[in-house]
Protein backbone atom coordinates (compact mmCIF):
# COMPACT_ATOMS: atom_id res chain seq x y z
CA UNK A 1 0.00 0.00 0.00
CA UNK A 2 2.83 2.25 0.68
CA UNK A 3 3.34 4.85 -2.14
CA UNK A 4 -0.01 4.12 -3.95
CA UNK A 5 -1.75 7.43 -1.82
CA UNK A 6 -1.06 11.34 -1.74
CA UNK A 7 1.08 12.99 0.34
CA UNK A 8 2.78 11.21 2.59
CA UNK A 9 1.51 8.10 2.17
CA UNK A 10 4.75 5.93 1.96
CA UNK A 11 4.81 6.57 5.82
CA UNK A 12 3.17 4.24 7.90
CA UNK A 13 0.91 5.93 10.68
CA UNK A 14 -1.55 4.54 13.58
CA UNK A 15 -5.15 4.87 13.45
CA UNK A 16 -6.51 5.99 16.99
CA UNK A 17 -8.34 2.29 17.11
CA UNK A 18 -4.13 1.16 17.20
CA UNK A 19 -3.02 3.91 19.71
CA UNK A 20 -4.68 2.03 21.56
CA UNK A 21 -4.32 -1.25 21.34
CA UNK A 22 -0.22 -0.35 21.43
CA UNK A 23 -1.15 1.72 24.71
CA UNK A 24 -4.32 0.30 26.46
CA UNK A 25 -2.98 1.27 29.82
CA UNK A 26 -0.77 4.18 31.36
CA UNK A 27 1.46 1.10 32.36
CA UNK A 28 1.43 0.16 29.44
CA UNK A 29 2.38 3.51 28.03
CA UNK A 30 4.97 3.77 31.21
CA UNK A 31 6.67 0.40 30.15
CA UNK A 32 7.41 1.89 26.44
CA UNK A 33 8.56 5.53 27.99
CA UNK A 34 11.21 2.80 29.71
CA UNK A 35 12.14 0.63 26.81
CA UNK A 36 12.60 4.08 25.08
CA UNK A 37 15.13 5.95 27.10
CA UNK A 38 16.67 2.90 28.71
CA UNK A 39 17.01 0.67 26.32
CA UNK A 40 20.15 -0.85 27.65
CA UNK A 41 19.06 -1.06 31.09
CA UNK A 42 17.73 1.57 33.64
CA UNK A 43 20.41 4.17 34.73
CA UNK A 44 20.03 6.80 37.68
CA UNK A 45 19.40 10.04 35.60
CA UNK A 46 21.59 11.82 38.57
CA UNK A 47 24.63 10.36 38.27
CA UNK A 48 24.32 8.10 35.83
CA UNK A 49 24.94 4.79 37.43
CA UNK A 50 23.46 1.41 36.70
CA UNK A 51 23.71 0.17 40.47
CA UNK A 52 19.65 0.64 40.34
CA UNK A 53 16.96 -0.77 42.51
CA UNK A 54 13.90 -1.67 40.93
CA UNK A 55 10.77 -2.06 42.26
CA UNK A 56 10.20 0.24 45.09
CA UNK A 57 7.47 0.45 47.50
CA UNK A 58 7.44 4.31 46.22
CA UNK A 59 4.06 5.38 44.97
CA UNK A 60 5.42 7.16 41.80
CA UNK A 61 8.50 6.57 42.03
CA UNK A 62 9.69 2.51 40.92
CA UNK A 63 13.67 3.22 41.29
CA UNK A 64 15.92 4.01 43.65
CA UNK A 65 19.40 4.78 42.91
CA UNK A 66 22.16 3.08 45.16
CA UNK A 67 24.81 5.49 45.07
CA UNK A 68 26.20 7.62 47.95
CA UNK A 69 27.03 10.50 45.38
CA UNK A 70 23.58 11.19 44.37
CA UNK A 71 21.86 10.20 47.72
CA UNK A 72 20.40 6.84 46.86
CA UNK A 73 17.00 8.77 45.63
CA UNK A 74 14.45 7.70 44.29
CA UNK A 75 13.49 8.11 40.88
CA UNK A 76 10.86 7.26 37.92
CA UNK A 77 11.12 7.59 34.26
CA UNK A 78 9.79 11.03 34.33
CA UNK A 79 12.33 12.04 36.21
CA UNK A 80 15.26 14.40 34.29
CA UNK A 81 12.45 14.79 31.32
CA UNK A 82 10.05 17.86 30.24
CA UNK A 83 7.64 15.33 32.24
CA UNK A 84 9.28 15.74 35.50
CA UNK A 85 7.11 16.52 38.18
CA UNK A 86 3.77 16.35 36.42
CA UNK A 87 0.64 14.17 37.44
CA UNK A 88 -0.45 13.86 34.31
CA UNK A 89 -0.70 10.53 33.67
CA UNK A 90 1.59 8.60 30.61
CA UNK A 91 -0.95 7.29 28.25
CA UNK A 92 -1.74 10.92 28.16
CA UNK A 93 1.72 12.12 27.44
CA UNK A 94 1.81 9.68 24.69
CA UNK A 95 -1.47 10.64 23.12
CA UNK A 96 -0.53 14.24 23.64
CA UNK A 97 2.89 13.90 22.03
CA UNK A 98 0.76 11.44 19.10
CA UNK A 99 -1.79 14.41 18.75
CA UNK A 100 0.36 17.20 17.99
CA UNK A 101 2.56 15.70 15.87
CA UNK A 102 -0.18 14.03 13.61
CA UNK A 103 -2.01 16.99 13.38
CA UNK A 104 -0.44 19.31 10.60
CA UNK A 105 -1.80 22.54 12.17
CA UNK A 106 -1.46 21.14 15.51
CA UNK A 107 -3.53 21.26 18.67
CA UNK A 108 -5.04 23.73 20.53
CA UNK A 109 -4.64 23.46 24.69
CA UNK A 110 -8.88 23.60 24.69
CA UNK A 111 -9.19 20.52 22.15
CA UNK A 112 -6.01 18.79 24.21
CA UNK A 113 -8.51 19.82 27.54
CA UNK A 114 -11.03 17.75 26.16
CA UNK A 115 -9.98 14.96 24.86
CA UNK A 116 -7.36 14.20 27.72
CA UNK A 117 -10.05 15.04 30.11
CA UNK A 118 -7.74 17.52 31.73
CA UNK A 119 -8.02 21.16 32.73
CA UNK A 120 -7.16 23.45 29.90
CA UNK A 121 -4.41 25.04 31.88
CA UNK A 122 -2.79 21.29 32.26
CA UNK A 123 -3.19 21.06 28.56
CA UNK A 124 -1.16 23.91 27.90
CA UNK A 125 1.01 23.54 29.98
CA UNK A 126 1.60 19.63 28.67
CA UNK A 127 1.45 20.88 25.11
CA UNK A 128 4.67 23.43 26.05
CA UNK A 129 6.67 20.67 27.47
CA UNK A 130 6.27 18.34 24.85
CA UNK A 131 7.03 21.18 22.47
CA UNK A 132 10.44 21.17 24.43
CA UNK A 133 10.52 18.03 22.92
CA UNK A 134 10.43 18.89 19.53
CA UNK A 135 12.97 21.54 19.49
CA UNK A 136 16.10 19.39 17.79
CA UNK A 137 18.42 22.79 17.25
CA UNK A 138 19.29 21.69 13.69
CA UNK A 139 21.82 23.68 12.32
CA UNK A 140 25.48 23.68 9.94
CA UNK A 141 23.32 22.98 6.84
CA UNK A 142 25.35 22.38 3.58
CA UNK A 143 23.68 23.55 1.47
CA UNK A 144 22.34 25.24 -0.49
CA UNK A 145 20.16 27.21 2.18
CA UNK A 146 17.34 29.16 1.69
CA UNK A 147 16.74 31.99 4.31
CA UNK A 148 14.11 34.45 4.84
CA UNK A 149 11.90 36.16 7.17
CA UNK A 150 8.17 36.05 8.19
CA UNK A 151 6.23 37.77 10.15
CA UNK A 152 3.38 37.07 12.93
CA UNK A 153 0.38 39.09 13.94
CA UNK A 154 -3.13 39.74 12.41
CA UNK A 155 -3.90 42.47 9.81
CA UNK A 156 -3.81 45.83 10.68
CA UNK A 157 -7.65 46.56 9.07
CA UNK A 158 -8.88 44.05 11.74
CA UNK A 159 -7.59 45.93 14.74
CA UNK A 160 -9.50 48.06 16.98
CA UNK A 161 -8.93 52.39 16.24
CA UNK A 162 -6.75 52.30 19.82
CA UNK A 163 -4.53 49.92 18.58
CA UNK A 164 -3.81 51.46 15.71
CA UNK A 165 -3.32 54.78 16.60
CA UNK A 166 -0.44 53.28 18.92
CA UNK A 167 1.22 51.92 15.65
CA UNK A 168 3.71 53.89 12.97
CA UNK A 169 5.40 53.02 10.09
CA UNK A 170 4.07 50.24 7.53
CA UNK A 171 3.61 46.58 6.39
CA UNK A 172 5.16 44.31 9.41
CA UNK A 173 5.09 47.15 12.15
CA UNK A 174 3.64 45.77 15.49
CA UNK A 175 4.18 42.07 14.46
CA UNK A 176 6.56 39.24 15.44
CA UNK A 177 10.01 38.44 13.54
CA UNK A 178 11.05 34.95 12.74
CA UNK A 179 13.78 34.40 10.51
CA UNK A 180 14.22 30.92 8.67
CA UNK A 181 16.48 28.66 7.02
CA UNK A 182 15.81 25.48 4.74
CA UNK A 183 18.87 23.27 3.81
CA UNK A 184 18.35 21.95 0.20
CA UNK A 185 20.22 18.69 0.70
CA UNK A 186 18.74 17.42 3.92
CA UNK A 187 15.23 19.48 3.52
CA UNK A 188 15.44 20.30 7.32
CA UNK A 189 14.65 23.69 8.44
CA UNK A 190 15.88 25.94 11.75
CA UNK A 191 13.73 28.29 12.59
CA UNK A 192 14.08 31.73 15.50
CA UNK A 193 11.93 34.17 16.68
CA UNK A 194 13.77 37.82 16.93
CA UNK A 195 13.59 40.61 18.11
CA UNK A 196 14.92 42.68 15.38
CA UNK A 197 15.85 41.78 11.29
CA UNK A 198 18.72 44.03 11.51
CA UNK A 199 22.30 42.77 10.12
CA UNK A 200 23.93 41.77 13.11
CA UNK A 201 20.73 39.19 13.90
CA UNK A 202 20.54 37.95 10.75
CA UNK A 203 23.63 37.59 9.50
CA UNK A 204 24.09 35.99 13.27
CA UNK A 205 21.81 33.36 12.50
CA UNK A 206 23.16 32.66 9.12
CA UNK A 207 26.50 32.04 10.44
CA UNK A 208 24.68 29.72 13.05
CA UNK A 209 23.11 27.55 10.78
CA UNK A 210 24.43 27.68 7.48
CA UNK A 211 28.23 26.02 6.61
CA UNK A 212 30.84 28.37 5.75
CA UNK A 213 31.03 27.04 2.42
CA UNK A 214 27.42 27.10 1.93
CA UNK A 215 25.58 28.64 -1.21
CA UNK A 216 22.98 31.58 0.53
CA UNK A 217 20.05 32.64 -0.94
CA UNK A 218 17.83 35.60 -0.10
CA UNK A 219 15.84 38.21 -1.05
CA UNK A 220 16.72 41.56 -1.81
CA UNK A 221 16.95 42.89 2.27
CA UNK A 222 19.73 44.71 2.76
CA UNK A 223 20.82 42.91 5.94
CA UNK A 224 21.87 40.51 3.72
CA UNK A 225 24.43 42.29 1.71
CA UNK A 226 27.90 41.60 2.26
CA UNK A 227 26.91 38.13 3.78
CA UNK A 228 30.12 36.11 4.02
CA UNK A 229 28.98 33.01 1.81
CA UNK A 230 28.45 32.55 -1.79
CA UNK A 231 25.23 34.59 -1.43
CA UNK A 232 23.09 35.11 -4.25
CA UNK A 233 19.33 37.33 -4.14
CA UNK A 234 15.95 37.27 -5.85
CA UNK A 235 14.14 40.89 -5.95
CA UNK A 236 10.98 40.35 -4.84
CA UNK A 237 10.10 44.37 -5.58
CA UNK A 238 10.67 43.53 -9.07
CA UNK A 239 8.57 40.67 -8.62
CA UNK A 240 11.36 38.38 -9.36
CA UNK A 241 10.55 35.43 -7.17
CA UNK A 242 12.64 32.74 -9.37
CA UNK A 243 16.21 33.32 -11.14
CA UNK A 244 17.43 29.74 -12.01
CA UNK A 245 18.27 27.95 -8.73
CA UNK A 246 18.31 31.15 -7.19
CA UNK A 247 14.74 31.09 -5.32
CA UNK A 248 13.01 31.21 -1.35
CA UNK A 249 10.48 29.03 -2.18
CA UNK A 250 11.06 26.37 0.07
CA UNK A 251 11.38 28.19 3.71
CA UNK A 252 8.51 30.06 1.88
CA UNK A 253 6.18 26.78 1.73
CA UNK A 254 7.36 26.53 5.89
CA UNK A 255 6.09 29.85 7.00
CA UNK A 256 2.64 29.09 4.93
CA UNK A 257 1.78 25.94 7.43
CA UNK A 258 3.10 28.25 10.34
CA UNK A 259 0.99 30.12 9.33
CA UNK A 260 -2.27 28.10 8.61
CA UNK A 261 -1.92 26.79 12.13
CA UNK A 262 -1.82 30.71 13.62
CA UNK A 263 -5.34 31.48 12.19
CA UNK A 264 -6.57 28.12 11.91
CA UNK A 265 -5.97 26.37 15.48
CA UNK A 266 -4.42 29.14 17.73
CA UNK A 267 -5.89 32.20 16.03
CA UNK A 268 -3.23 34.15 18.48
CA UNK A 269 0.14 33.54 19.43
CA UNK A 270 2.06 35.67 21.77
CA UNK A 271 5.27 37.18 21.08
CA UNK A 272 6.14 35.24 25.01
CA UNK A 273 5.93 31.80 23.92
CA UNK A 274 5.92 32.13 19.79
CA UNK A 275 9.50 30.07 19.75
CA UNK A 276 7.66 27.68 21.82
CA UNK A 277 5.37 27.09 18.29
CA UNK A 278 8.12 27.57 16.00
CA UNK A 279 9.92 24.58 17.77
CA UNK A 280 6.89 22.69 17.18
CA UNK A 281 6.52 23.27 13.55
CA UNK A 282 10.36 23.11 12.75
CA UNK A 283 10.82 19.83 15.11
CA UNK A 284 7.70 18.27 13.31
CA UNK A 285 9.06 19.02 9.54
CA UNK A 286 12.01 17.84 10.10
CA UNK A 287 10.60 14.32 11.14
CA UNK A 288 7.90 14.62 8.61
CA UNK A 289 9.61 11.71 6.43
CA UNK A 290 9.37 9.37 9.73
CA UNK A 291 6.95 6.48 10.35
CA UNK A 292 4.48 8.06 13.30
CA UNK A 293 5.66 5.65 15.81
CA UNK A 294 9.89 6.68 14.92
CA UNK A 295 8.40 10.34 15.17
CA UNK A 296 6.82 9.39 18.56
CA UNK A 297 10.36 8.20 19.90
CA UNK A 298 11.87 11.32 18.14
CA UNK A 299 9.92 13.65 20.38
CA UNK A 300 10.76 10.97 23.67
CA UNK A 301 14.25 11.71 23.22
CA UNK A 302 14.23 14.98 22.87
CA UNK A 303 12.20 15.42 25.73
CA UNK A 304 15.53 13.63 28.14
CA UNK A 305 17.51 16.41 29.59
CA UNK A 306 15.46 19.22 29.66
CA UNK A 307 13.00 20.67 32.73
CA UNK A 308 10.36 22.95 32.10
CA UNK A 309 8.50 24.23 35.73
CA UNK A 310 5.31 25.97 35.14
CA UNK A 311 7.24 28.87 36.89
CA UNK A 312 9.94 29.28 34.05
CA UNK A 313 7.16 28.43 31.82
CA UNK A 314 5.52 32.19 32.32
CA UNK A 315 8.92 33.72 33.77
CA UNK A 316 9.23 37.25 32.35
CA UNK A 317 11.70 37.05 28.85
CA UNK A 318 11.01 40.69 27.65
CA UNK A 319 8.29 39.75 25.41
CA UNK A 320 4.67 40.70 25.17
CA UNK A 321 2.24 37.77 26.72
CA UNK A 322 -0.84 39.02 24.78
CA UNK A 323 -0.70 38.52 20.98
CA UNK A 324 0.03 41.29 19.35
CA UNK A 325 -2.81 41.23 16.81
CA UNK A 326 -6.30 39.41 16.64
Amino acid sequence: MAGTGPGKARREGIPLKKFFKLFPTDAAAERWFVKQRWPDGIWCPRCGSFNVQVGTTHKTMPYRCREKVCGRKFFSVKTGTVMEGSKIGYQDWLLATFLLNTSLKSVSSMKLHRDLGITQKSAWFLAHRVRSGMADGAGDFAGPVEVDETYMGGKRKKMSNAKRKTMTGRGPTGKAAVVGAKDRATNKVAAKAVDSTDKETLQGFVAEHADPNATVYTDEAKAYESLPHNHDAVKHSLKEYVRGSVHTNGVVSFWSMLKRAHKGTFHKMSPKHLQRYVDEFAGKHNIRELDTIRQIEAVADGMDGKRLTYKALIKENGRASSARAA
